[in-house]
């Protein structure tokens, strides 16, 4: 089966859906955000969702509803806490192209002043750099493709993800119907 998606993975702040909204431009594609996918699905904010189900409530709702996607030549950017749903994984690595936007620990942190207010998944005690060091081993183990966006702005970011797209098809590892 022919991967026409590219599904973005990455920590909060690493730039999926502004990178994901200009790379669906470029390449012609549409673009999904799977936050506000949940959102529409639940009638609630993700981090409503967080205060009233919990952490792990959370994360059953957002592997849901990933693992329904059904989508057609998209640019997925998903949450931060989508590598937590097994099913989820499995279904878009069956989908689509999966892309790690990798950043380091203080540029992150640099960006993430507010991090409670956007929605992201904490368990009791955690703080950003323990959320770090748990997810980064498995954005790499799903990810089909790594992008170090260090000091890129969006911009150089898309055209890094198009050049490994092309490199990765010639390679025989993507297709496109270009």
């Amino acid at each position: 089966m022919m991967k026409d998606n590219i599904v973005l993975i990455g920590m909060p702040g690493v730039g999926k859906s502004t990178v994901g909204v200009i790379l669906a431009k470029v390449l012609g594609y549409q673009f999904m955000d799977a936050d506000l996918l949940i959102q529409k699905e639940e009638g609630k904010l993700l981090r409503e969702i967080i205060e009233e189900r919990g952490t792990e409530g959370f994360i059953r709702v957002e592997n849901r509803v990933n693992a329904s996607i059904q989508a057609d030549h998209a640019i997925i950017a998903t949450g931060g806490s989508v590598v937590y749903g097994s099913e989820a994984m499995a279904h878009l690595s069956d989908i689509g192209t999966v892309i790690y936007l990798k950043l380091p620990y203080e540029v992150l942190e640099a960006r993430l002043a507010d991090i409670k207010g956007r929605g992201v998944v904490l368990k009791e005690g955690q703080d950003l750099r323990d959320l770090f060091e748990e997810r980064s081993p498995l954005y790499e183990r799903y990810a089909d493709l790594i992008v170090e966006e260090t000091g890129l702005n969006v911009e150089q970011t898309v055209e890094r993800i198009e050049e490994q797209l092309k490199a990765a098809s010639a390679n025989n590892n993507w297709e496109s119907n270009e």
